[in-house]
């Protein structure tokens, strides 16, 4: 046995035993949710879904457009301040110490689950200059506390953090779940309509940076964070740089290979193939807008992916890339030898920081 495969070997039993230490994993069953977008049960789901899905990437400027937010708030533990009032038609002006402040607004996505229905953020503000701030979008099943060491660094280098908080997680999670189940589920049209609520809480809590006075803001995601922030980094050219910290082409794909995600594909695989899946959940697939980030404007950009991953496995990350590469989009790439669990784990959460921190500070400050 070479010392690669050796590493190979010891690198996927890591994977597997980290991912199966809280393995409260539900198989939900199987529907189609036609209501989640905004339609009628209908007797043809197939044709229904795969006509939404074309319309939807065709238009996709409409399918990811966010208004202009007036319900911000902000509490700085003691007391809450409403950013939605205005005076002589602009937003007021507010002074906060510098610190840890709480961000609340309405989603734009009104769902079944009140809860859910009140984005969230974490803001970690740089105490002296609002010259560059960087929204932080977390994994899938993310704990509570999660990236906040990361927001930190950031502030050490300069830089503000929005740690922002996925639907259904932490606060936001209604209390029939243990786990973020409806963001990523065996139902299409909820998982269609989650991941574009996804999309438009980033895209408002860029808003909010660029509001507050921030020259540059970035956007940094991890595992389904990464593609969350590409969805908001191609159809918003308010992000000056991102970071896509693991990455895929397909959401259905790594649905069904993923090592995280073998619920997800027991609900579903009786009922829907993985070429139909792919095809319906198009919109929430960045191979989807390989040709739009190639037309939009020129903005650094970092994949990192690493060599040994089983929930965005390899080839899954190398076909990406080679998509990427195809559209003649200047981008930085880099490979981290270790798995998707293990990037958490020294020494590589250190390299992965590292690639992260430097390249946001570098394009942003």
């Amino acid at each position: 046995m070479t010392d690669e495969m050796m590493i190979e070997r010891w690198m996927h039993k890591r994977e597997r035993h980290i991912a199966m230490l809280n393995d409260n994993r539900v198989v939900h069953p199987f529907g189609w949710g036609e209501e989640f977008i905004g339609e009628e049960a209908s007797d043809e789901p197939q044709k229904l879904f795969r006509e939404y899905s074309k319309r939807m990437v065709a238009n996709s400027d409409e399918f990811y457009h966010i208004p202009e937010i007036d319900s911000f708030e902000v509490s700085n533990g003691f007391e809450t301040i409403d950013l939605g009032s205005r005076s002589n038609g602009q937003l007021q002006s507010l002074n906060f110490k510098p610190g840890t402040l709480n961000v609340l607004w309405k989603s734009t996505i009104d769902t079944t689950s009140p809860e859910n229905n009140t984005a969230r953020a974490r803001f970690f503000s740089h105490s002296k200059d609002k010259k560059a701030a960087v929204v932080v979008l977390p994994h899938w099943n993310a704990r509570a506390g999660t990236y906040f060491d990361l927001c930190h660094w950031f502030n050490r280098v300069g830089v503000s953090a929005l740690r922002l908080t996925l639907p259904y997680h932490e606060e936001r999670m209604p209390p029939e779940l243990e786990r973020a189940d409806y963001l990523v589920a065996p139902n299409v049209g909820r998982t269609l309509q989650s991941l574009r609520q996804s999309v438009l809480d980033t895209r408002a809590a860029v808003q909010w940076l660029k509001r507050e006075g921030y020259e540059k803001v970035g956007v940094i995601g991890t595992s389904i964070g990464s593609c969350v922030g590409f969805f908001a980094f191609v159809h918003d050219e308010n992000i000056d740089a991102g970071v896509f910290n693991h990455v895929s082409g397909y959401v259905a794909d790594v649905v069904w290979e993923g090592l995280s995600t073998y619920h997800v594909k027991e609900g579903l695989e009786n009922d829907v193939s993985l070429e139909e899946l792919r095809e319906y959940w198009m919109p929430i697939s960045p191979m989807a807008y390989m040709e739009k980030l190639k037309e939009s404007k020129q903005r650094p950009q970092r994949y990192i992916y690493t060599k040994y991953d089983l929930t965005f496995p390899l080839h899954l990350s190398q076909e990406m890339m080679a998509a990427l590469e195809a559209t003649g989009v200047e981008h930085d790439q880099t490979v981290v030898p270790c798995g998707h669990y293990t990037l958490g784990e020294k020494p590589w959460v250190y390299l992965d920081g590292y690639k992260i921190i430097s390249f946001l500070r570098k394009h942003l400050r």
